[in-house]
This record gives structure tokens, sequence and C-alpha cells, in this order.
């Protein structure tokens, strides 16, 4: 598989799990209960020999009981790679077929679930240092002190006197959500730090490195264990992860182009590897990370591979669900906010019916599915979803939609934004829609630093421009469905810059 589509899969900020439900349908004598069909399974099967990645999931999330966990995995001959007792999970890998049998076998007073990540062999192999305590990681809080010192080194946040930046007039996106407007205010303060999950950020584009917070950024694509060498976190294959950073945070200094928060920083957070996956131990180390890290917002312009939609009526994905969705839950309470593209796919999200593309790291399969199936990281609990529009305002072609699952819309056609070897470039995709969410999230937080995850999106909803569902726009004959406050096309309406600083 060519990795020319990471942008069209990182855009596509699909996966999935769930719990299967049932509806009540109304009739004229008693309501009956309507049942979703059951997903198609998946097979993550494993040979004796070949080495495969697992997530175990712990009964109860605390240090204590990951022990417990962790020894039924050495006895069921797993390898750990990578302990988070925060949330108790633990990522593994095996080359026994019956890892999973024998590891809940012998941990069955402690472990909820057990699931593979992945459909294919463990392409990197095992990483060195395994042995390396969790709790050498500590979590990362700024004195006053080394925040006034980090004022210095990142500058001020209206850079003034600064020459216009060349290429701004190009920049219809800012203007199509007044993010022109809000950096009159201010271009977003340094205290706030961004994670930039992707594929890395070039550290020498002049646009970007005044804006990377080297010391918060890391590698989580070496098998989902933080890897905090010097360059770990640069890119190597792709170019998506320096676009995405520049329309959060391209610097206001005469070069280029200008971010939606030209003023915060940023932290590469590497969750893709070099053949173009996001695989789901990776996604968890990037949102643990953030948490630890003490990010203020994430922008995730992906879906984890290697399913589009993730099923939870069955095992292998309800266990990776439960994983992720441990991980996002975690990092949000820790105050991190998180942004996500919708998807690329031209795909109703609240009317899921099959899935043509999954696995797409072995062999895909044609496989039904339901409502209960979810894209990971879009519809998870506390996560924004965000659907693209292009210039007229009217939702993007490419554009997944979904009444009840977009909360807001931001420009993701043909963006204008940095490109590795000190270039820029027009790309389009949910992954171009996302970041300029995730550079409004960091505006609102300059300007409330005061405000939770909840309080910012539920602000973030209010604050959106209302967009009616325009005949127009509709993709590939797809109906807009719903009233010009809420709709499936642009959710709450088109992400606002200037309200989110006011």
């Amino acid at each position: 598989m060519t990795r020319t589509v990471l942008a069209r899969r990182a855009s596509a900020a699909i996966a999935v799990v769930a719990l299967a439900a049932s509806a009540m349908v109304g009739s004229s004598a008693a309501a009956a209960p309507t049942v979703e069909p059951i997903s198609t399974p998946v097979p993550f099967d494993a040979a004796d020999g070949q080495l495969m990645s697992y997530v175990v999931n712990a009964k109860r999330a605390n240090r204590g009981q990951t022990k417990q966990v962790v020894k039924a995995i050495e006895a069921a001959d797993g390898v750990v790679i990578q302990e988070w007792p925060q949330i108790g999970v633990v990522v593994v890998q095996s080359t026994s077929a019956d890892f999973r049998t024998e590891v809940m076998k012998h941990g069955k007073n402690f472990i909820e679930s057990v699931g593979a990540t992945r459909t294919a062999t463990v392409s990197e192999g095992t990483p060195d240092g395994i042995d390396v305590p969790w709790t050498q990681m500590q979590q990362r809080r700024m004195t006053q002190d080394a925040q006034a010192k980090a004022n210095v080194k990142f500058g001020n946040a209206t850079y003034e006197g600064a020459a216009a930046d060349p290429r701004e007039g190009e920049q219809w996106d800012m203007q199509q959500i007044n993010a022109d407007d809000a950096n009159e205010i201010t271009d977003g303060s340094s205290d706030v730090l961004v994670g930039v999950l992707d594929s890395g950020i070039d550290p020498d584009h002049p646009d970007l490195q005044p804006n990377i917070d080297v010391a918060a950024s890391v590698n989580c694509s070496d098998a989902g264990r933080p890897d905090t060498s010097a360059t770990g976190w640069q890119p190597t294959t792709s170019y998506h992860g320096t676009h995405v950073a520049g329309t959060v945070a391209a610097a206001r200094n005469g070069v280029g182009i200008v971010g939606v928060a030209p003023g915060v920083r940023m932290a590469s957070v590497k969750v893709v590897n070099d053949d173009g996956y996001i695989y789901p131990e990776y996604a968890v180390c990037g949102f643990m990370w953030a948490g630890m890290q003490g990010m203020d917002v994430t922008n995730n312009s992906y879906y984890v591979d290697p399913l589009a939609f993730w099923c939870g009526d069955q095992p292998d994905q309800a266990a990776v669900r439960t994983a992720v969705e441990r991980a996002v839950t975690w990092s949000t309470d820790q105050g991190v906010v998180h942004a996500a593209a919708a998807g690329n796919s031209a795909y109703d999200l609240s009317n899921k019916t099959t899935d043509t593309g999954s696995p797409n790291d072995s062999t895909a399969i044609d496989r039904q599915i339901n409502n209960d199936c979810k894209d990971m990281p879009t519809e998870l609990p506390g996560v924004v979803t965000v659907s693209s529009t292009d210039q007229a305002a009217q939702l993007s072609s490419f554009s997944n939609r979904g009444l009840n699952v977009i909360d807001v819309a931001a420009p993701g056609s043909r963006i204008l934004s940095t490109m590795p070897d000190n270039s820029y470039a027009k790309l389009s995709g949910t992954s171009m829609a996302s970041p300029h969410v995730a550079g409004v999230l960091a505006l609102m937080k300059s300007a409330h630093p005061d405000w939770a995850p909840a309080k910012m999106i539920e602000e973030l909803r209010e604050q959106a421009t209302d967009h009616e569902c325009a005949p127009a726009s509709a993709p590939r004959g797809a109906e807009c469905v719903g009233t010009e406050d809420n709709n499936s096309y642009y959710g709450e309406g088109i992400t606002d810059a200037l309200a989110a600083v006011r």
C-alpha cells in the first residue's frame, strides 16, 4: 500500500468500537425493540512464531492491579512493551498463537479484555530498553520561572512590529473563520501548548521552528512506547504533520504564512510509522503523553489503523476501543481538549452500513457494520469532530458528515500551509480542517486559561457560525439533514476564532 494515501487516511479520522444497542420503535400497539445488525468479524489471527501486538486492559486502573496483569502476561509468553497503570492498559507483544486465551486464563481475576491491535506482523520488531519503568516518565509541570524562560524563547504573543507574512493574502481559510480578526486581539499565549499527533513536524522550517517545544515532543511509533530521543519526533517519510502544524501555529514572523494561533507552542507527537500506519498503541501513547506533558489541545488528523471502524460486538475490536478511549478520557481529565478530523469518504457517520476498506494492513474485506461501530478517535466521547468546507463555505465533496456526530466545520479544501524543505503547498482533506479548530481552541485557551475541556467544547459549539443546509453543497447526492442550528454537514456551524477570544 503506497503511503501517498496517508493524507487521505490520516484525514479520515475513522476507527471504531461500540456496544450493540437497541432502539425503541413506536407502533400503534406496543413498542418493539430493534437490534442493530451484528458486524462482520475481522480476522485477527496469529500463527505461532508470528510477532503480534496486543493491548491488555485491567479491570481497575491502578499500579497494583497492573502488576498482576503483567505477571499474567509473562506467564502467557508475552513481552511487556509499555505499562500505562494510570488507565490500566498494558501494550504487549507475543509470538504465541494462544496468547489471548492464555493471558485471560492466567489473569482472569484482573483482566477485563485483551485484543490484537493489527492484523499484520509487527514490522518495527521489539524495541530495545523495554525494562525502563514507566515511573521514570514524570508528568511535566512548568514552574513560573520555567514558563518565563519559555516566554522569552518563544517571543511574545503579538510579534509587534513584525512585517506582514507575504502569503497571508492566499489564506482565505483564515478569513472564513475570522482568525485574521481574532489575531488583532491576540495571536495566542506561549503558555498554551498544542500537541500535533501526526507524522512529525519539520524542525527546520522557518515558519514552524520558533514555536516547536522540543522538550515536550516525542515519538510514539516505536511499538507504542514513548521514544524521547533527540530526533525521534521528526518526520521521516511524510509531509502530513508539517502541513497540519502550519495551520495550527505557523509563526507571525514575516515569512510565508500565519497559523490560526501563531503565538502558541506546539509539540510534535509522532504517531505515524514509516509505513504510514497509526496503530492503536501509538494513539494510546500519544494521548497519554499529551496528558503527562500538561498539553492544552491536541489535533488528530487521522483514524486509528487498521480498521476504518472499530465495532464493540467483536472481542478484539472492543478491547482496542477500550484502551484508546481510556487514554483519551485520562488525558481529558488532565485538562487536554481534543480536535479530530471527521474523514474523507463522503460517508454518513450517523448511518453506518458497510465498510469495504478494512483491515488496511492486510487483506480488506467487505463487512457489514452498524451505528455502534465508531470512528476513532473522532467519535470517542469528548472529542470535537470536524467536517470540511470549501472556499464558498459549502461542505467539501470528500467530507464525512452526520447529524449529531459533526460538532463544527472548518476550511479543508486547498489549504495553503507549510511543507518540508522550507516549502508550502495547498492540500485538501478533513486533515486540513481539524487543525483550524485546534488553533481556535488554542486561542480560546489563551483568552480563558481557566476553562476546562468540557467548557471549551460547549463554547466552541455555541460560538460557531450557523450554516443552513444548502442543497447546492450536497456531496455525491448526500442529503443534508437537520436545521440551520445543527445539521449533518456543519454540526453547530463553522468555527469562529474571533468569538473564541472575545
